[in-house]
């Protein structure tokens, strides 16, 4: 019985050796499977990859000779025709020139005579030349005829206005308003004064030469010019009171041209006034009212009176046979002082 025991001990322990080792076993298997797998992965990856080398080695010198093959190929036949070009082109600049060359000749010789021709250009501009000389002393003869007409124009307007204006002159008792104190000499306009002859009654009534009417400022034919000559030094006396404007500003003002507006330019019997008018007539005659008359119906009876915008007052149907038919309003009534409302209000 002893020997049984013992034998049933031994037998746990040997179950448990031979599970141990099994499991031993099993692992050292695994890692050497494991390691026969990567020595064989990487064996074949060299392998591999060396085959790849060798054959993109073999692609590509295979590419370049072909490559190089088809250069040489188009190489000598661009050649070919680069020769081909260059020289139709020497050909077509040789045809040119040689054509440029004989027309030059031709239209020389037998279309434009170069020397004919410069012969008459410089005619041409021989007489250009004469023809300006003679456009420019002709305008200097107009200027110079103009500018004498002017000034004897002015000599005339100053003689005139001398002649018109001999009452001015001065007198032994009373000096002219030309004759200044202040001056160191004379006013030429005193000494032409002296030297014209005054106006007769029946001659100064003619109207003057070198004037114009104001009634043509409207129409604008000759612009106003009013008088800006040189104010004589001042005299030493009190100077008037309040800020007057010029006399040129107040003339001006005075006459200044017509400007009517529209209304007042446009005729009442003008064209389109008489339009308007006809086209009024028409609307009117062909007025239409929408609301038809009804004789013997109540259609309109219960409508309501429509306000108007500017009435104040309300109103409305009215019933017949009441005391009052017409609203009373005694504040309305005019009466005395004391009963008018406007006149309380003020007070």
């Amino acid at each position: 019985m002893a020997e049984l025991v013992r034998l049933e001990e031994r037998l746990s322990r040997l179950r448990e050796e031979y599970f141990r080792k099994n499991r031993s076993v099993d692992e050292e298997r695994k890692i050497v499977y494991k390691a026969a797998v990567k020595i064989q992965s990487w064996f074949r990856g060299c392998r591999v990859r060396a085959y790849l080398r060798y054959l993109s080695k073999m692609v590509i010198l295979i590419q370049k000779w072909w490559r190089g093959y088809q250069s040489r190929r188009y190489f000598r036949e661009e050649t070919k025709t680069a020769y081909f070009i260059m020289k139709m082109n020497f050909y077509n600049e040789m045809a040119v020139r040689i054509q440029k060359t004989w027309r030059g000749y031709y239209v020389r010789k037998y279309t434009h005579n170069y020397y004919a021709l410069k012969k008459y250009l410089e005619a041409i501009s021989l007489n250009n030349e004469i023809v300006r000389n003679e456009l420019q002393e002709y305008a200097e003869m107009n200027e110079m005829e103009k500018k004498k007409k002017d000034l004897e124009k002015k000599e005339k307007e100053k003689k005139y206005k001398a002649r018109k204006m001999h009452y001015l002159l001065s007198t032994v008792q009373i000096p002219g308003i030309y004759n200044s104190p202040f001056r160191k000499s004379p006013d030429p306009m005193e000494l032409l004064l002296q030297q014209s002859k005054p106006f007769s009654h029946s001659q100064q009534r003619v109207k003057s030469p070198f004037t114009y009417d104001l009634y043509d400022w409207p129409t604008c034919k000759r612009p106003p010019t009013f008088p800006t000559g040189k104010p004589l030094p001042p005299i030493g006396r009190q100077k008037p009171q309040g800020p007057f404007r010029d006399t040129d500003e107040v003339l001006r003002q005075r006459y200044k041209p017509l400007e009517p507006t529209l209304r007042v330019a446009a005729s009442f019997s003008s064209p389109l006034e008489k339009a308007r008018e006809e086209m009024k007539k028409e609307e009117w005659g062909k007025y239409i009212h929408e609301n038809e008359f009804l004789p013997f119906s109540s259609y309109h009876r219960n409508k309501k009176y429509e306000l108007s915008i500017h009435a104040s007052e309300k109103k409305g149907n009215e019933t017949y046979g009441v005391k009052h038919f017409r609203e009373v309003q005694p504040n309305k009534w005019i009466a005395g002082k004391m009963n008018c409302p406007a006149r309380e209000k003020e007070g």
